[in-house]
């Protein structure tokens, strides 16, 4: 990667969450306290893989592989699907920084929200383990600190956050359930998500609907981008910017980063489900 993952910034922590995985923003935002929600979609189905390619103009930076267990795992006793996210840098790229990632999460298959998040990051010189436990009815989240070296608990932390909490993979596949098709152009919605031991808020604006060619073909798409805070690291209006297909399987095509010199941006370049 060419940020620094490792400042303790927002700015920072919210671009590696945008640039990696399109979506990090896009968190649920319902509130029940006492029993589940119920989210009717049919985007989400067992088997699906999605896979990305990452650039700098034209120069590889790296890859992205998301996919969901053809198998439905019980976690805290609810039926969820096992999601899995691989991030990996390439050519130039590899050579200054090493990226192989791996974000995970069990997702409530009926209430859309996380049941477990883990990860496993390596970053260079940089190792971090973790997996987190989601209690949605008493609205916790209890860290797990593991070991890098041996993968042992070091300790557990415990967090208060709001109802129906997402983790950064979680979210991402929440948001394609949204409807869309109700909002209107410039519209301003508020999400939050927990990373990094932090409960985040952020705005998020609808700017409308627009065509899109891919490598899988022309689609027509919801286009949508977060609300960044004052900062030197991107340029122009509405600088982060993703689209999502505007058919039933929702699928996330794109996202462009405008930075202050030239654009990241990745694409898909096969689906399956």
């Amino acid at each position: 990667m060419i940020f620094d993952r490792h400042n303790n910034t927002s700015l920072n922590k919210y671009t590696i969450w945008i640039i990696l995985f399109f979506s990090t923003y896009f968190f649920g935002f319902d509130v029940n306290n006492d029993v589940y929600r119920i989210v009717n979609q049919e985007c989400l189905k067992p088997g699906e893989r999605i896979e990305y390619r990452v650039h700098y103009g034209f120069i590889n930076a790296g890859e992205a592989v998301l996919k969901i267990d053809e198998n439905i795992y019980t976690v805290n006793n609810r039926p969820c699907y096992k999601v899995d996210i691989f991030g990996r840098t390439k050519g130039f790229f590899d050579m200054v920084t090493t990226v192989r990632d791996n974000w995970g999460t069990y997702l409530d298959t009926s209430a859309v929200v996380s049941q477990m998040f883990y990860q496993s990051i390596k970053e260079g010189k940089y190792l971090k383990k973790e997996v987190i436990e989601f209690d949605q009815l008493n609205n916790v989240a209890l860290v797990n600190r593991i070991n890098k070296k041996d993968s042992t608990l070091i300790r557990k932390d415990s967090f208060d956050v709001p109802p129906n909490i997402q983790d950064i993979v979680s979210g991402y596949y929440h948001m394609r359930t949204f409807e869309y098709d109700t909002m209107t152009s410039g519209q301003i919605f508020n999400v939050t998500g927990f990373f990094d031991d932090t409960t985040y808020a952020v705005k998020v604006k609808f700017i409308g609907r627009e065509k899109l060619k891919t490598k899988i073909g022309e689609f027509d798409t919801f286009l949508m981008s977060p609300i960044m805070p004052d900062n030197t690291f991107f340029r122009g209006k509405n600088p982060i910017k993703a689209w999502i297909s505007d058919d039933k399987f929702r699928i996330p095509l794109k996202v462009k980063a405008e930075l202050l010199i030239g654009a990241l941006e990745i694409d898909i370049r096969s689906y399956d489900r």
